[in-house]
């Protein structure tokens, strides 16, 4: 696995634009992963179950570049704790 970064994701605030109906306010974090033209099918397969597994991530995209270059989005949910008194 060559590299992985982690970004925080807001939702977009939609309620001014004409004809919008309700906001999502479910926020994702990202994930990046970077997998080179030399790790195999099978090494990508097991890191993102890794990933899922221990990490609570889910596959959003993986996109395969020109040179074998292969990059994986995966995200999760950010759970807001709301204070309750």
């Amino acid at each position: 696995m060559a590299g992985a970064s982690v970004t925080t994701v807001r939702p977009l605030d939609i309620s001014g634009l004409a004809g919008a109906r309700c906001v999502s306010m479910i926020e994702y974090e990202y994930q990046t992963l970077t997998f080179g033209r030399d790790d195999t099918r099978a090494d990508v397969r097991r890191a993102l179950a890794e990933q899922a597994e221990y990490g609570d991530w889910e596959l959003h995209r993986v996109r395969l570049y020109w040179g074998g270059v292969r990059k994986a989005w995966l995200r999760r949910k950010i759970i807001r704790v709301r204070r309750t008194a």
